[in-house]
């Protein structure tokens, strides 16, 4: 401040003495004349606005102490009317006075310097500071307090502001009268001050207080407010609209009505909750009805979809925004013609040319005006166009959704999750992106158009040349493009494949961790990517190739045209050559972007052809199941004559001749062999299964427990009351009734934990009993249980069945497929099936006298039940040994641990997002990743050598013709036109050069980045995968690799813009070095802005990049769980989820966006400042000062100042936006990663476990640092070549055990050692690879027979063949035509679940380890079934140590130990024998529950004998 006060001071002395000593103050006639002095009224607005400055520091001074104690500062938005005028008014008039300034400071510099000059510099300095404070203690202290109208100095001081400036300008025109000459700075001064005035005497004291409840920037700001007043409560930004929902016109002009979000941005760290919601217009809940609507119109009933019809139906969910935006194109079209049609005139000017008065400044404000016009236009285009495409992509997301919900098994067939994320993430993403380039093609043709007409008003015929070359450079496009769609189609399907793999690898990463088969599936893989990265090769170097093409192409033309003036005898003229010059270069960039538009068109009809063919895939019949209003009939289900099949075209039905009907209140059970049609049956009556034939109808709500249990992401709750509300009462009733409050008393959160994808952390007993609460909660009428006990121990099904089917539902209509023969005698119809059909009907003991199928089934579980009364009337007295009893070493003193100490947290964590400004690691990261950056030396240099080229070839043409006809040239015209040739093919060759560097370096880096993320994210520990879900990651693969692949190029952008754009400020300051006073400070402001910006736009795109992954993931759970949604009903709700989170997407889009707009404009602005006053300074000097061609060369240049000068910061904000993909991808290549998959120089021997003895030792585990402990303290011993049996309540801890056996989780404390190894010390794959399972939920992965069952390709075709008989499958595989080559779909949808479980058995029959781990194998089979794989095992694995996880007591009790866990203790270890007999045992207990249940089947059928 002291500064400014020793400034101003020396400014008043300077002003007094030249007012004291000019005697010409007092020379024309009096007081009057004296008082009307330009002089004297320079020195009376200079004390004016010293006052101002001084009013200004010691309003600054008493708001900064008065607000020091005021804790609500910053909490309120300003009320008072107009602010924003009085703001933005203070700053532009502020700007004004300094070009003011800067113009006398030119004017000076070339005419001398005078007292009186000095006055008027001063004053104008004083102005510009004064205003500028103003603005600023307007901006700083003003705008956060609650003030209802300006300080009353303040206004006093704008009403004396009026009166001056009004007697100022009546002043000037007296003087002018009697002088006859007044300065147009004194004019334009006294002009502007007048009307400056009258604006702030209006908003100072007619303005009034403004409406609180239409502020602005009250809805984007936090915190909570402690005054009681509910409207000065400011709310969140997603819980209001977005201000450009109700701006005014000049907020929507101004794209001001984004300022609150960028200031809010700029104070803090933006997150989703700041960003407002969308206009109804924009939202995809606006936007679908639109599409649907048309394309039912266009399909007229039918269900096919083509390209066309979706393109259209596109088109008109944004025509608003279309027009709108093609109307800113067209005069963005002819503004940007203006400069190249005034160019000649303009060099003739300088050259002496005048046809009138002030033509100069005419001339400047022509120039100014068309770069307005032209500047606003192209701001409005570019987001009118992206407004029209997100609005495109939410409904074309929203409509695939929904797709996907309805789709057929059939369709389904032919796209799998990982196609249809594709047409989600990528496909839908660039029909959005297509905006753009909407215009382009008709944008094109008018830039032709007017650019000829131009030619040929300053070069006549030679016009023709222009056009024939400008044809032939867009014939060129069509071989190219046709390469470009074949290569963007093989690439797009190509990445559709991959994607798939990587979905499947995603969802089944446990297995393959446990089966040590994750770098097999890897390398597959990375075999995909190679074939996507050779399309991805060609495709990129095409681009390279059009690049070279096109880039030369206004060269090209310019080249023919000059050549055919030259054989034509038109004499060339520096003025012409400049104004065709200028026109080549503005038509050179729908040229430069032709390959662009036309890769973008072919890329959006790929898409749209891709999408049509979706959406035209057939949907689930509506009318397949006939529903019957409730209490209207006595029939709640019935099937008459109905056949069914997977596949239609079959001629064989899956389902065939079914015939059966249930009353309402019955209980139905279905049983039959593996394969035989049991499921299916349960999808024929939800209408799943499409119908070949027959009657289906059903009367009531319906609910569906599935075998294999799906679970959503999110809370335990949350899935439990699946969108109903919630009845306390009811909701308890539910928990007790399946058993579930014992697992939320364990759980840290409750019920209010959250659950992982597909219910990663939580046991199959658990899920399942979630599923079986969820549907129990829905209250419907009727039940359908897929054989729902099959994942629960035994005493956990006794309590579900007894306490659900027959207890909460007892008066429900109930169907329930079930391998439990004890379950059957409780059902009022069994339906016994085989092969597809239904052999027997009829209660239990009818059935079991009548035929040999259900017999078959009965027969098998007695002999089985026969096999534990045998082992329980073994009593061998005296049997134990002191040796033979393992020690428990005080295992329980863990029981009552104390876990208070532990942090709690949840399993599943918000997607991690970095914060701040990237770093410029991560640009260095990019650049040096391919040939440790050696080529980005090279594509710089070549850019540089390029632009110098074509500086020089433009130099060479406007130096070498003369500027009028009467001069003569300098060269002669073969001279001319081959230096120009040579310097034009040189740059060209320049552009080839940087073109191939920069895509290889693409190429080479995307490539890097890829293998290395997939690399660490096989290597990831299971708790990686256990705590992200597969959307995260899918993410990444899909649109971050997509951006990485393809749009990385930015980078080299934006160092080319910076290059251009150095270029043009050096043309221009040949001419006019002074520029550089305005370009310094403007480039000065621009990166302030920028700084300013970027804040909030680097967020607002990292919100882009995490809100994405739950659209992606919603989807995914979506498709797992279509068939359960559908059978509740919820198809609305979850289409309603997918809305909110699809709009949620859109939101940050939106608003980057607008922030970009918002900046650019802004940039615009002050690039046409720097123009401007370019221009000016040329006219203001004398005639002859500078040549006129190099002038004109410097204006043709000049042109394009702003676009350039705003596409540096436009790549810069786009690169920044851009690298947070590669950042995100950096993320993945720093995994932590599991521990080595071999230790070289710890390998064990390949014999290595001989005898397979596992030895536990003090085993605490946890499946992280926030989690509670699952295991607590086990200490046992697995004997060599013995089987043991692991039982216990679900939950227990089984499954932990295992898996730390096979080190998924590694133990937290204690050790497992195999035949004297320490697992923990040797690598995961050989620990992994000698140890063999059979999980717990089985896997298949698409592709053959063969390579389900040896992936590893180990084994012999006869191998195989010997394997698959032994577990059952042999003649059900050779009923295929393919045989082992047999497809396998996608989670192996066409095996029944029972049939993927003896693949797994077969997996381990090839395998053949000594040790071998049953993780409820059986689960899934019936007791038949099961006998039979117990029988394999005994056969196979007599010398091999067995640990078998069941539910089934009847497979553990022939093992040789038992282990008994509960809440992760080991309770019991001994033999079966030794438990039995020790009537106290808990193992005991469960032995007798389960026979009790059991023998009362047979107990019935005997006494009915």
């Amino acid at each position: 401040m002291g500064f400014l006060q020793t400034t101003n001071s020396s400014s008043l002395l300077t002003a007094a003495s030249v007012f004291l000593s000019d005697p010409r103050l007092l020379s024309i006639g009096g007081s009057f004349d004296f008082l009307s002095n330009p002089i004297y009224l320079r020195f009376l607005t200079l004390s004016l606005h010293l006052i101002l400055l001084f009013i200004v520091l010691i309003s600054c001074i008493l708001k900064k102490l008065w607000s020091n104690g005021d804790e609500n500062h910053g909490r309120y938005s300003n009320t008072v009317q107009y602010y924003k005028t009085t703001l933005f008014s203070s700053l532009g008039f502020s700007l004004f006075n300094l070009i003011l300034c800067l113009l006398n400071l030119f004017y000076w510099y070339s005419n001398g310097w005078s007292d009186e000059k000095i006055l008027t510099l001063s004053e104008l300095g004083v102005k510009t500071v004064s205003w500028f404070s103003l603005y600023l203690f307007l901006h700083i202290y003003f705008s956060n307090l609650k003030e209802t109208e300006y300080p009353l100095v303040l206004r006093l001081w704008w009403g004396l502001f009026f009166c001056v400036s009004c007697y100022c300008l009546v002043s000037d025109i007296f003087y002018f009268e009697k002088a006859k000459y007044l300065s147009t700075l004194f004019w334009a001064s006294d002009i502007v001050s007048t009307f400056m005035s009258v604006v702030f005497c209006f908003t100072g004291f007619w303005g009034g207080k403004r409406d609180e409840n239409n502020i602005l920037e009250a809805p984007l700001l936090n915190g909570s407010a402690t005054n009681s007043i509910d409207s000065e409560t400011p709310a969140k930004g997603d819980e209001t609209v977005t201000p450009y929902d109700n701006a005014g016109f000049y907020s929507l002009f101004t794209f001001s009505w984004m300022r609150p979000l960028i200031a809010l941005g700029y104070k803090k760290t933006l997150d989703l909750e700041d960003v407002p919601q969308l206009a109804d217009l924009d939202t995809a809940r606006g936007a679908l009805p639109v599409l649907n609507d048309k394309l039912e119109s266009y399909s007229r009933g039918s269900n096919r979809v083509t390209t066309t019809m979706l393109a259209k139906g596109l088109l008109f969910t944004a025509w608003r925004e279309v027009v709108l935006s093609a109307v800113c194109v067209l005069i963005y079209t002819l503004a940007s013609y203006v400069g190249p049609y005034l160019i000649d005139v303009f060099v003739q000017y300088l050259n002496g040319s005048r046809h009138f008065a002030n033509e100069g400044y005419i001339l400047v404000s022509a120039f100014t005006i068309a770069k307005m016009f032209e500047c606003f236009a192209q701001r409005h285009w570019f987001f009118k166009v992206q407004q029209a495409g997100y609005r495109a992509r939410s409904a074309l997301v929203a409509k695939i959704y929904n797709k996907g919900l309805t789709l057929s098994c059939q369709s389904k067939k032919e796209h799998t999750t990982g196609e249809i994320i594709n047409f989600m993430a990528v496909d839908a993403e660039r029909i959005g992106d297509f905006g753009w380039y909407m215009h382009d093609p008709w944008m094109v043709v008018l830039q032709v158009v007017l650019a000829l007409m131009i030619l040929y008003k300053d070069l006549g015929l030679a016009s023709i040349a222009a056009l024939v070359a400008t044809i032939l450079v867009m014939l060129a496009n069509i071989p190219l493009g046709k390469l470009q769609e074949k290569f963007q189609d093989e690439l797009m399907k190509s990445k559709d494949k991959r994607m798939k793999a990587t979905s499947e690898v995603l969802r089944n990463m446990r297995i393959l961790k446990l089966q040590a088969w994750e770098l097999k599936f890897l390398s597959r893989i990375q075999d995909l990517r190679s074939v996507e990265t050779r399309w991805l090769a060609r495709y990129l170097y095409t681009t390279a190739f059009t690049t070279f093409v096109f880039w030369g192409a206004p060269t090209f033309v310019s080249v023919v045209t000059f050549g055919a003036c030259m054989l034509m005898g038109i004499p060339l003229e520096s003025g012409k050559i400049l104004s065709a010059l200028a026109t080549f270069r503005i038509l050179q960039e729908p040229i430069y972007n032709l390959p662009d538009t036309i890769a973008m068109i072919v890329q959006a009809k790929v898409s749209l052809d891709r999408i049509a063919s979706f959406l035209s895939l057939d949907d689930l019949p509506p009318d397949v199941v006939e529903k019957i209003p409730v209490g209207s009939s006595d029939i709640a289900v019935e099937v008459i004559n109905g056949n069914f099949s997977w596949d239609v075209s079959s001629p064989s039905p899956t389902l065939r001749d079914i015939n059966f009907r249930v009353s309402p209140g019955m209980k139905v059970a279905v049983c039959g062999m593996v394969g035989s049609g049991k499921s299916s049956l349960l999808s024929s009556i939800l209408g799943e299964i499409p119908k070949v034939s027959g009657v289906v109808s059903l009367s009531g709500m319906k609910a569906y427990v599935a075998q294999s249990a799906w679970i959503q992401s999110g809370k335990i709750e949350e899935n439990i009351l699946f969108g109903k509300e919630m009845d306390r009462q009811w909701y308890n009733r539910v928990l007790e009734a399946c058993s579930l409050n014992k697992d939320l008393e364990i759980l840290a959160f409750g019920d209010q934990t959250v659950i992982g994808e597909r219910g990663i952390n939580m046991s199959g007993g658990q899920k399942q009993r979630i599923q079986i609460a969820r549907a129990l909660y829905q209250d419907a009428d009727i039940y359908l249980f897929d054989d729902p006990f099959s994942a629960v121990d035994a005493h956990t099904g006794t309590h579900l069945f007894n306490e659900c089917i027959m207890g909460l539902l007892d008066s429900k209509t109930i169907i329930y497929v079930t391998h439990q023969v004890e379950f059957l005698p409780a059902a009022d119809l069994i339906l016994v099936m085989k092969e597809g059909q239904i052999k027997q009907v009829g209660r239990y003991n009818d059935i079991l006298r009548s035929g040999s199928d259900f017999m078959e089934l009965v027969g098998a579980h007695e002999d089985a039940l026969s096999a534990l009364d045998s082992i329980s009337m073994e009593k061998s007295a005296g049997s134990s040994c002191a040796n033979g009893r393992p020690v428990l070493q005080e295992s329980q003193k863990y029981e009552n641990d104390d876990n208070n100490e532990e942090i709690k947290a949840q399993l599943v964590q918000e997607e991690e997002r970095v914060k701040g400004s990237v770093g410029l690691s991560v640009y260095w990261n990019y650049i040096t990743t391919a040939y440790g950056g050696l080529l980005a030396p090279i594509a710089l240099l070549a850019q540089i050598a390029f632009q110098v080229l074509q500086i020089g070839s433009n130099y060479w043409m406007a130096w070498a013709t003369p500027v009028s006809k009467d001069e003569a040239p300098q060269v002669g015209g073969s001279t001319l036109i081959l230096v120009y040739v040579a310097l034009s093919i040189g740059s060209a060759f320049c552009i080839l050069g940087r073109a191939l560097s920069v895509v290889t370096i693409s190429y080479k880096t995307a490539n890097i980045l890829f293998n290395k993320m997939h690399l660490c994210i096989f290597h990831a520990p299971m708790s990686f995968f256990d705590s992200t879900p597969s959307g995260r990651i899918l993410n990444r693969a899909s649109t971050d690799q997509s951006t990485v692949d393809l749009n990385m190029g930015i980078i080299a952008l934006f160092s080319f813009a910076v290059i251009q754009l150095l270029g043009i400020v050096a043309v221009m300051s040949q001419v006019a070095w002074q520029v550089f006073i305005i370009f310094i400070p403007v480039i000065a402001i621009c990166i302030l802005l920028q700084r300013y910006y970027i804040a909030a736009a680097r967020e607002l795109a990292r919100l882009c990049g995490v809100s994405k992954a739950p659209v992606i993931q919603h989807f995914s759970e979506t498709l797992s769980g279509s068939i359960t949604i559908r059978s509740f009903d919820q198809e609305p709700r979850f289409r309603e989820i997918s809305l909110r989170l699809i709009d949620g997407y859109s939101r940050p889009k939106f608003n980057t966006a607008g922030a970009m707009e918002w900046l650019c404009l802004r940039l615009d602005v002050l690039s046409l400042m720097t123009f401007t006053c370019a221009l000016i300074f040329l006219i203001a000097l004398p005639e002859g000062t500078i040549d006129p061609s190099i002038a004109g060369l410097a204006v043709t240049y000049g042109l394009n100042l702003n676009m350039y000068q705003a596409w540096v910061v436009w790549n810069l904000c786009f690169m920044e936006n851009r690298i947070i993909s590669v950042e995100r991808i950096l993320q993945y290549t720093s995994l932590p990663s599991e521990p080595p998959l071999v230790i070289e120089s710890n390998r064990p021997a390949s014999c290595w476990p001989t005898q397979g003895e596992v030895n536990i030792q003090d085993l605490q585990v946890r499946y992280g640092p926030h989690m509670p402990f699952v295991l607590r303290g086990l200490t046992c011993t697995f004997f060599g070549g013995k089987g043991t049996g692991i039982v216990g309540r679900t939950g227990s801890g089984k499954s932990t055990l295992i898996q730390t056996l096979f080190r998924i989780v590694e133990p937290t404390v204690g050790q497992i050692v195999i035949d004297g190894i320490n697992i923990s010390d040797v690598g995961l794959h050989d620990l992994r690879s000698k140890l063999s399972i059979i999980p717990q939920d089985p896997t298949m992965f698409e592709g053959t027979v063969r390579t389900n069952l040896d992936p590893l390709e180990e084994h012999t075709d006869e191998q195989i063949w010997e394997v698959l008989d032994k577990c059952q499958l042999g003649d059900e595989v050779r009923k295929k035509a393919e045989k082992l080559d047999f497809a396998v779909t996608e989670n192996g949808e066409n095996w029944s679940v029972g049939q993927r479980q003896l693949v797994c058995l077969g997996r381990v029959l090839l395998k053949k380890s000594k040790v071998l781990v049953l993780d409820e194998a059986t689960a899934s089979v019936d007791t038949a079934t099961d006998n039979l794989i117990q029988q394999t095992l005994r056969n196979h694995f007599c010398d091999s140590t067995v640990i078998t996880i069941a539910h089934r007591i009847t497979s553990v009790l022939d093992s040789d130990m038992v282990v008994l866990l509960d809440n992760g203790l080991l309770k019991e270890y001994e033999t079966p024998e030794k438990l039995l007999e020790d009537k106290s045992s808990l193992f005991g207990k469960l032995v007798a529950e389960y026979s009790m249940r059991s023998s009362s089947t047979s107990v019935e059928h005997l006494s009915n004998d």
